[in-house]
């Protein structure tokens, strides 16, 4: 196969276009907001690397997207993958200089409410979100996991930041699906599936809520971002297992959402226990 037709492979899917870079910018780069780069890739290993990899050089705000990742991580170093375009892939690139470091583990949850918020008012399909960082659809009658996203501390505490990656199943069909659980916005029924606007809409209420953050010291209360994250979350008011460090796990019903951002369970033993990192099942339907 000559590298040409090997381009013209790559392309060949006429349901998937590619994204465009130069619109993209035009639209998202300006004075005075916060994305500084936006960069597009065909392919890389994984962009919470790539970016990781220069956050002390990099200005905050940029974003680094693929079309495709070979190496893509999760939480806990899980890995994954998905066919070129069939999705948003990207990084951006966090400084939070102002806000302190305590509040920095609600960036995760920020971006989960950005990017639920985003999608609903372009796409017209409901995200819900699940503790700490799964978004989810509704795909038929069951709840599946379309997305998710990882943070990492990157860089120098002089120079460095968050990475905050973002994987977002927009165009996955049935038979390409992971898992059973997993969906994708098209399968969910949305009405816009081209990720133009898509990551443009994504990236607006990104910035949106990390300035609105930011500009209040990260406090949760006063951004209005605990009671916005906890107003879209699937997870509370059900019973559920955590799964914790240790080989450690907990039930209990999810009650409750504090000012750290842990999620607050109530055990059959009365106590109120906060989770601030580990993996939740979901054992009962919400109400």
């Amino acid at each position: 196969m000559t590298p040409s037709d090997a381009e013209d492979n790559r392309w060949s899917d006429l349901d998937r276009p590619p994204l465009n870079a130069v619109s993209l910018r035009r639209t998202l780069l300006r004075d005075g907001g916060l994305w500084s780069s936006l960069d597009v890739v065909s392919v890389t290993g994984s962009t919470n690397s790539d970016l990781a990899a220069r956050a002390d050089e990099l200005p905050e705000g940029a974003v680094l997207v693929a079309e495709e990742q070979s190496a893509a991580r999760g939480r806990l170093d899980r890995r994954w993958s998905a066919p070129a375009r069939s999705g948003l892939f990207f990084s951006v690139l966090l400084k939070p200089t102002e806000v302190p470091v305590e509040r920095w583990g609600w960036l995760p949850l920020l971006t989960g409410v950005a990017v639920a918020t985003g999608l609903s008012r372009v796409a017209g399909v409901d995200t819900a979100l699940k503790w700490p960082n799964d978004l989810l659809v509704t795909v038929g009658d069951q709840e599946r996991k379309a997305g998710g996203i990882l943070a990492e501390r990157a860089g120098s505490p002089s120079g460095g930041g968050i990475v905050i990656g973002i994987g977002l199943n927009v165009t996955l069909r049935e038979d390409e699906l992971p898992v059973p659980t997993a969906g994708s916005l098209a399968l969910a029924g949305a009405k816009v599936t081209d990720r133009d606007p898509l990551l443009r809409a994504v990236l607006r209420s990104l910035e949106h809520w990390y300035v609105t953050w930011r500009d209040a010291s990260g406090d949760p209360t006063a951004s209005r971002l605990q009671e916005t994250y906890a107003a879209g979350c699937a997870t509370l008011g059900r019973r559920v297992r955590a799964e914790l460090p240790g080989n450690r796990s907990l039930t209990g019903e999810a009650v409750a959402l504090d000012t750290d951002g842990r999620l607050v369970l109530a055990t059959e033993e009365g106590i109120q226990e906060p989770v601030g990192a580990g993996d939740i099942v979901h054992l009962r339907p919400a109400d």
